[in-house]
């Protein structure tokens, strides 16, 4: 195994870590924050966020193909857009 090799490994699990972890919080949120905060329902969520979990669990698959790259920014739209304000409507605001 070269460097390049290691690298895509190392890329390819911090994929997997940043899309469990936005599946796991858009499952355990409320399915209407979602719709309180003008986004996406919370089944639509759950649904990109599960295709993206497998499309990077397919062997083969790489962080850097098309497919890869698709299901990195699904999770990073959830987790940059969706998520802040998901929790700050169900927190209120943290003055």
């Amino acid at each position: 195994m070269g460097i390049p090799v290691l690298i895509l490994w190392a890329l390819k699990l911090c994929a997997l870590g940043m899309t469990a972890f936005a599946l796991v919080h858009a499952i355990r949120q409320r399915p209407d924050a979602f719709t309180a905060v003008d986004k996406l329902t919370k089944p639509v969520w759950v649904g990109i966020l599960v295709v993206s979990m497998l499309v990077l669990l397919i062997p083969g698959t790489s962080v850097v193909g098309l497919l890869g790259i698709a299901a990195v920014v699904a999770s990073g739209v959830y987790l940059a857009d969706v998520r802040p304000k998901v929790d700050e409507i169900q927190r209120g605001p943290r003055w």
